[in-house]
């Protein structure tokens, strides 16, 4: 057996290509596989540029009095904060819309879905995340991965979630026993350098998201 994945019947729009996506800072892992199981694309897409990449994390802790001890740490207003983040969350919407249309350019078959890591629930508006220690700590990584399945959604895209503690035995399921850590290297090989553990779930949430049909953002 090769890259391929044989023997399975699938709709029509199970023909479509998958997107396995892992988020790292202000930028995302993308992991294209065709229907049966081809790497079709391997890239990393600039979610925003010329702006901070963790504001909640950063700046909005400091307008709250949290990490002023940070050699990095700036003094900035509450109210400034929240302008900053709204800031950079139109720009990470409008850097996946790019990175996005540009993917689904460069390839000749279409994409039916991208599979997005799980978004944890987080209170309802910007400052009172900014006031919730532990949401301030992921609401970052939340925001960049609600643009990508956003800029998706709005491409008609089907967006679903995975949980990475999962979506290995997931992604299992669709192979032969015992076969998963074999395709990922081939796919590693395919892709060439670099082929990094975010780039592995990126292509096992790619492919564990074959058949799923889950509205989930």
């Amino acid at each position: 057996m090769n890259d391929r994945l044989e023997g399975s019947v699938v709709d029509p729009r199970d023909r479509m290509a998958r997107v396995g996506v892992v988020e790292h800072g202000n930028t995302a892992v993308l992991v294209t596989l065709d229907a049966s199981g081809h790497l079709l694309d391997r890239r990393t897409i600039a979610l925003t540029r010329n702006l901070p990449t963790h504001p909640y994390h950063h700046e909005g802790a400091w307008a709250v009095g949290r990490y002023l001890n940070s050699p990095w740490a700036k003094p900035i207003r509450l109210p400034e904060a929240e302008v900053l983040i709204e800031a950079v969350h139109a720009a990470a919407l409008t850097g996946a819309a790019d990175g996005l249309a540009a993917l689904a350019a460069s390839l000749a078959t279409p994409i039916g879905l991208l599979a997005i890591r799980q978004c944890p629930p987080l209170p309802p508006t910007i400052r009172e995340r900014i006031m919730d220690h532990q949401a301030e700590v992921i609401a970052d990584s939340v925001l960049y991965r609600q643009a990508v399945a956003q800029s998706a959604k709005d491409r008609g895209w089907i967006v679903v979630e995975y949980d990475r503690d999962q979506v290995f035995d997931q992604a299992a399921t669709i192979l032969p026993s015992g076969e998963l850590e074999a395709y990922l290297r081939r796919l590693g090989q395919r892709a060439g350098t670099p082929w990094q553990a975010r780039h592995k779930l990126a292509a096992a949430a790619a492919l564990a998201g074959r058949g799923a049909a889950l509205g989930c953002f």
